[in-house]
């Protein structure tokens, strides 16, 4: 390797123009921290003539991909163009060319990732991904080289700005979800469709990655149970409140005796827990392991420099590896088979609202149900309907599986005093408080 290394892009966006941003403007550092040079040589563009937020030279743009693919002067390839198909190929073809890739494309790493890694390795070339999971935080780093030692059992974290910017306007301010969203995308936060973001796909692709990572298992994307926060009510929100839980999009992953659970939900979040104050658009995730106990990863989910951070931390390690002569074998493998938890051995909390009928023996009736599945309450509210003969009724229970969950679930729905189950909803990091009294009407 020379005095130099060559760098193009495929793609010339939001972040991508924030990568020129940070190789051209931090030269000195990056000389100091590698001893080379490092040279953006072309950058893959739809339209050459197109006004852009960075100035770059006209003779860089090419909209052949082939001037970047096929050059043996390109040493490392920075794919920040999006999509999936076009993008899969490309690094595929990068990697046929021998060419390290750096990517921050979420989608494909989510669905295509292993595969990827695969045709890496053969190849023997850097294949890194840091930016494709919560902007600049650098989470995937901290779990593959800080964490390695350890055993990691839980992997949390509000890994979508978007929801979460929401979701802050709603708890904080009593917005409604739609306002909130207009809000957001006034405010270049949410896209002008949401349906990703709102739906919880995002989250889901992020967490099918951190998965993969904390737990050394092929985690597919069609495994990560999926939950978005478009049909959130805000009375839910209110209670959650009052009760001392503040309303979050979580992404979960966990493994236990080598059976995995993955997925993304509204959650109820006990105002003790370390992620119940992160607001806005900002990102965390927090990770349990079996030695180092909790630790948590905090800061910008997205933009333009936050994201092009974590992307050029990528391109200095996959220079550092040039370097050092050992490309190619620094990725983390799949060690475990994968097996999914069980309904059964899945544990939680959970918050039920429902309207019943305002008679004598109603509450009577729903808690001998509950007996019969073994299900206790730790938090009880009850409050009068301004509709005739209706009461609303909300529920915390302690810790039961989902399998015994979903039963009672089932049952009380079809209980004559219950008139509708209005929401329901997962609680975590619960604490062991006492309330004054253990049922109060508001």
């Amino acid at each position: 390797m020379g005095e130099q290394v060559s760098v193009s892009l495929l793609g010339l966006g939001v972040v991508g123009s924030g990568v020129v941003k940070l190789i051209k403007n931090h030269q000195e550092e990056l000389a100091h921290r590698l001893g080379c040079s490092v040279q953006v040589k072309s950058i893959l563009v739809r339209d050459i003539e197109k006004v852009r937020d960075v100035s770059i030279e006209q003779t860089l743009l090419t909209t052949d991909p082939n001037d970047i693919l096929r050059d043996p002067e390109v040493d490392v390839v920075v794919e920040v163009m999006g999509g999936i198909e076009e993008s899969f190929q490309h690094i595929l073809d990068a990697f046929s060319a021998k060419k390290h890739v750096v990517t921050a494309n979420k989608d494909l790493v989510a669905l295509h990732g292993p595969e990827l890694q695969q045709a890496a390795d053969k190849n023997h070339c850097d294949f890194y991904y840091e930016a494709s999971v919560a902007g600049g935080i650098p989470i995937l780093r901290g779990i593959t080289d800080g964490l390695s030692s350890d055993r990691i059992q839980q992997v949390m974290g509000i890994v979508n700005g978007t929801t979460n910017y929401i979701l802050t306007k709603m708890n904080n301010e009593g917005v409604s979800y739609e306002n909130a969203l207009k809000e957001a995308q006034e405010l270049g936060f949410a896209e002008s469709d949401p349906t990703a973001d709102v739906e919880g796909l995002d989250a889901a692709r992020k967490m099918a990655i951190l998965g993969r990572l904390a737990f050394s298992t092929d985690i597919e994307l069609s495994e990560v149970e999926v939950s978005g926060i478009k049909n959130l009510d805000l009375e839910d929100l209110k209670y959650g409140e009052r009760l001392g839980y503040t309303m979050k999009l979580i992404g979960f992953a966990s493994c236990e005796k080598g059976q995995v659970e993955v997925n993304v939900q509204p959650t109820l979040l006990s105002k003790d827990h370390p992620l119940a104050d992160v607001k806005n658009e900002y990102n965390a995730v927090y990770v349990y392991g079996e030695a180092v106990g909790e630790t948590m990863f905090y800061g910008p989910g997205a933009g333009s420099l936050p994201t092009a951070t974590a992307v050029v931390s990528d391109l200095v390690t996959v220079i550092k590896n040039m370097k050092l002569g050992v490309s190619g074998h620094s990725a983390v493998k799949p060690r475990f088979k994968k097996e999914l938890k069980t309904a059964d051995k899945r544990l939680g909390q959970y918050y039920i609202r429902l309207h019943v009928k305002d008679e004598v023996g109603a509450f009577s009736t729903i808690s001998s149900l509950f007996n019969t599945f073994n299900i206790s309450f730790k938090r009880i509210l009850q409050t009068p309907v301004k509709k005739h003969e209706v009461a609303e009724i909300i529920l915390v229970t302690h810790q039961t599986s989902l399998e015994t969950f979903n039963h009672s679930l089932h049952d009380l729905k079809n209980l004559d005093v219950v008139m509708e189950v209005k929401s329901y909803y997962k609680v975590e990091g619960d604490v062991e408080r006492e309330m004054a009294g253990v049922t109060k009407t508001l």
